[in-house]
């Protein structure tokens, strides 16, 4: 049987209907994810292709996976952070949503105040266990998305659950049955989707979901949940840790649009970001973030790091102000005592610092051929050096310049004799032993000796 698909706009074969395989013992993958040695990767040589939605966005959530890896966040804290997320957003709303737990009530009272600050974006949700009596909580806070945990794979439905495939769909189907009676759209967390039988579970699974969603004309969003961070994103890797095929099998087997489709991944092998970017390349709208990438175990996808992304895809920030990075960076550290590792992306004290004299002389000469773009401009951020043994003139005087803004006409250079008497003060120390970078206030402290009273900050 022919159809004609919308999205390609061409004519194809009707897809074969997969039914849920209700086995009787678990499929664990064990060729791949063998529990005592390095889980591998398994190619098919199957490609699907590249089919980058339209519209691509950012869903945050910090104040659910995030918050529940760190001490809770005060009220304060979540309300100060959502709105550095919606000034990071800009007006379209490019990070679009933001989720929220609901069980306590400094959880209820923090989403209160958040909904009384008028804010567009991002839009609140909730997250909630599949049960029916969490819904009350949601219906009561007037909030019209929340997400739904819907463990898919065998090591959840067998080992944690005690059910069968059956019971465990039948049990799920019922709880996004209350949701939609109460008006709510449901989104569907399928938890551990790298290791779930595809076909013979997650495709049926989400097939039965389609069918109560059209019965009840009201959209269920989809999100792929990389809970390990076993997803891969190169092409043609084989089911089920293919990032590209569990984006194509969703559309093309169970009929699910890009823009009900998010991804949700973790860090464990490090590729949280590019298992991400992966997923709006081959056709989910939504990735799923959190500030700073803190979430379970090794974290989640960052979400500053999918603001660049972004960009580098569409050619545009399209309104957001990736400013509000650098804030909420030092938000984490200063106002909650969070320890962001020096070298982190964008975030980290290091992120744009150079320690090389010989880069601190190119950074001199054109601050662009050590610098990934115009940090000052994008991050508010300017590159810097830091003295070290390895510095050099050119860092100390670099560090000067920077460190109190002085104007092109008077800047140092590396001959200057401010420079050099820095330069020999500074190689006595590492010739007496001293094996750690100078710190700022160091060098001030130096100059101001030197200088009998210090250079005049701009």
């Amino acid at each position: 049987m022919l159809e004609f698909s919308k999205k390609t706009n061409l004519l194809e074969q009707s897809i074969y209907k997969y039914t849920l395989q209700d086995v009787e013992e678990p499929n664990l993958f064990r060729d791949i994810f063998n529990y005592e040695e390095v889980p591998k990767i398994a190619f098919n040589h199957r490609r699907v292709p590249i089919n980058m939605p339209e519209d691509i966005w950012i869903t945050d959530t910090s104040f659910r996976d995030g918050q529940q890896s760190m001490a809770p966040y005060t009220v304060k804290q979540i309300v100060d952070l959502y709105r550095l997320l919606s000034r990071l957003s800009g007006p379209y709303g490019i990070v679009r949503q933001s989720e929220f737990f609901i069980y306590t009530e400094k959880d209820r009272e923090a989403i209160s105040k958040c909904m009384e600050l008028g804010l567009r974006f991002p839009q609140i949700t909730t997250w909630i266990r599949a049960k029916k009596e969490d819904f009350q909580l949601v219906k009561d806070l007037e909030i019209k998305e929340t997400g739904i945990l819907v463990s898919c794979s065998d090591y959840h439905i067998f080992k944690k659950m005690n059910m069968t495939r059956r019971q465990a769909a039948d049990y799920y189907l019922e709880t996004i049955k209350e949701a939609l009676n109460a008006g709510l759209v449901p989104r569907c967390h399928l938890e551990d989707i790298t290791r779930a039988d595809f076909y013979g579970f997650v495709v049926p699974f989400v097939n039965e979901i389609t069918e109560l969603s059209e019965e009840a004309g009201i959209p269920v969003k989809i999100r792929i949940c990389d809970t390990m961070g076993y997803g891969v994103p190169y092409p043609e890797v084989a089911m089920p840790r293919s990032v590209a095929g569990l984006v194509y099998g969703l559309q093309h087997f169970s009929g699910v649009p890009s823009e009900m489709l998010e991804w949700h991944g973790h860090n464990d092998f490090y590729k949280a970001v590019a298992n991400a970017s992966a997923a709006w390349l081959y056709g989910a709208s939504a990735v799923n973030c959190s500030m700073l990438g803190i979430g379970e175990r090794t974290g989640n996808v960052p979400l500053e790091a999918m603001v660049f992304e972004y960009a580098s895809l569409k050619g545009s920030l399209d309104g957001m102000d990736p400013t509000a990075i650098t804030d909420i960076g030092r938000y984490f550290r200063d106002e909650m005592g969070y320890d962001i590792p020096p070298m982190t992306p964008f975030v980290g004290e290091n992120f744009n610092v150079t320690k090389a004299g010989i880069h601190a002389d190119g950074l001199m000469k054109d601050e662009e051929i050590y610098n990934i773009f115009n940090t000052k401009k994008l991050l508010n951020r300017a590159p810097g050096v830091s003295v070290s043994k390895t510095s050099g003139l050119a860092g100390i005087a670099y560090w000067i310049n920077e460190r109190y803004g002085l104007a092109e006409s008077e800047k140092v250079k590396k001959d200057d004799p401010l420079v050099v008497t820095l330069k020999d003060w500074v190689d006595e120390m590492y010739a007496d032993g001293r094996t750690t970078s100078l710190s700022n206030q160091e060098m001030e402290d130096k100059i101001a000796e030197l200088t009998k009273g210090g250079l005049t900050r701009k």
